[in-house]
C-alpha cells in the first residue's frame, strides 16, 4: 500500500507536520506501523516525499505560513504532532515566519477542526541562559501552544538528537570535526550535553498518542549519559577511527570573529548560534518522561557503537 492523497472522511487519526525529514518520516513509519491511522502534511513538489514510498498513510500538501492553505489538513484529526520548523537560517526573520507564524496557523486550523490533542516538538536550546533567535522562536511557539485553551496539549525539548545520518545539528558537528586536521574548538568544551538516540525519541513520542498522562505537560527528550561536549567530540571521532588535536579558542574571540564574518559573509562560518549551543548546558531531566512514558533511552556510548559498530 502506497501513500495516497488526503480523504477528509477518514476516520480520526493523526497529523504529522514535517512528516517528510528525517524524524518526522520515521515518526510517520513508527505510527503506521502501531497501527494509526496518519495524515503527513508536507509542501507542494516536496521530492522527500519518496521516504514514505510504501507507507500507508495519506499526503496533505500545504505550507504552515500560509493558512489558507491548511484548509481541510485537520479533518477527521485527532492529534496533531508538530515538527515542521526550521533550525538553521541566514535570515532570522524566517524563524518568525515559518517556526512561530506556522505554529500559530496550525494551532488555529487544529482547534477550528476540533482537534483533541496538540503535540509540539521543541527545543532543549529554549532553556539556554543566553538565547538564540531560534530559541526565542521555539520560546514563542511554546507560549502559543500553552495559551490556547482549545485542545490539550504536550511539548517535547528533545536534545542534541543522532543516528548514523542525522540529525541534522549531529551531523553538522560531525562534519565540522573531520573537516580539519586540528579542530578549533569554541572554548574549552565544558559544557554538558546528552544526547538522545533517534530511536528512544520515536518511542516516547509514540508514547505520547492517547495518552492522557501526557495532557498539559512539557517532556524532555535527553538521552541516558551526560557528557562533555570537548568528550562527546573525541568519542564522535573515535568511532569514525580517528584521534584529533582540540585547539580551544577563547569564547570572546569567538565572538569577535562571529561578528565580524556575520558582517562581510553571507554563509559565515561562525555565527553567535554556533556559539550558544557549543558553549551551553542541554543535560535536561527525562525523569518525568521516564514516568509517564516509559522512556528509557540508551546513553550516547552506547547509542554510537550501534551505529558504528567496531
Amino acid at each position: 500500500m502506497t501513500c495516497a492523497n488526503a480523504d477528509s472522511q477518514q476516520k480520526r487519526g493523526i497529523l504529522v507536520s514535517g512528516g517528510t525529514g528525517v524524524m518526522g518520516s520515521r515518526l510517520v513509519h513508527a505510527l503506521v506501523k502501531s497501527g494509526w491511522k496518519v495524515r503527513v502534511l508536507t509542501l507542494p513538489n516536496d521530492p522527500l516525499v519518496s521516504r514514505l514510498k510504501g507507507v500507508d498513510c495519506d499526503i496533505f500538501y500545504g505550507d504552515i505560513q500560509d493558512a489558507h492553505s491548511l484548509k481541510g489538513a485537520f479533518n477527521g484529526i485527532d492529534t496533531v504532532y508538530h515538527l515542521a520548523a526550521i533550525i538553521i537560517a541566514q535570515d532570522p526573520v524566517l524563524f518568525r515566519k515559518i517556526n512561530i507564524n506556522g505554529t500559530g496557523n496550525m494551532v488555529e486550523e487544529a482547534a477550528s477542526a476540533g482537534v483533541r490533542h496538540f503535540i509540539l516538538v521543541s527545543s532543549a536550546s529554549v532553556v539556554y541562559p543566553l538565547e538564540t533567535p531560534y530559541s526565542r522562536s521555539k520560546k514563542e511557539c511554546e507560549r502559543i501552544v500553552k495559551e490556547q485553551k482549545a485542545m490539550q496539549y504536550t511539548i517535547v525539548r528533545p536534545t542534541l538528537v543522532y543516528e548514523k545520518n542525522g540529525g541534522l545539528e549531529f551531523m553538522m558537528f560531525m562534519d565540522y570535526l573531520l573537516k580539519y586536521p586540528v579542530v578549533p574548538f569554541i572554548g574549552r568544551g565544558h559544557a554538558l550535553k546528552n544526547p538522545v538516540d533517534v530511536n528512544d525519541m520515536m518511542k516516547g513520542l509514540i508514547a505520547i498518542a492517547g495518552n492522557e498522562k501526557s495532557f498539559g505537560k512539557i517532556y524532555n527528550f535527553s538521552g541516558g549519559e551526560a557528557i562533555s561536549i570537548w568528550d562527546l567530540g573525541h568519542l564522535m571521532l573515535g568511532y569514525k577511527g580517528k584521534r584529533k588535536l582540540f585547539i580551544p579558542i577563547p569564547v570572546w574571540i569567538c565572538r569577535v570573529l562571529a561578528a565580524g564574518m556575520e558582517m562581510v559573509m553571507k554563509k559565515p562560518l561562525l555565527t553567535w548560534n554556533i556559539i550558544a549551543g557549543i558553549t551551553q548546558d542541554a543535560d535536561l531531566d527525562h525523569s518525568s518522561a521516564r514516568e509517564d512514558l516509559g522512556y528509557n533511552p540508551v546513553g550516547i556510548r552506547e547509542g554510537l557503537s550501534k551505529y558504528f559498530p567496531d
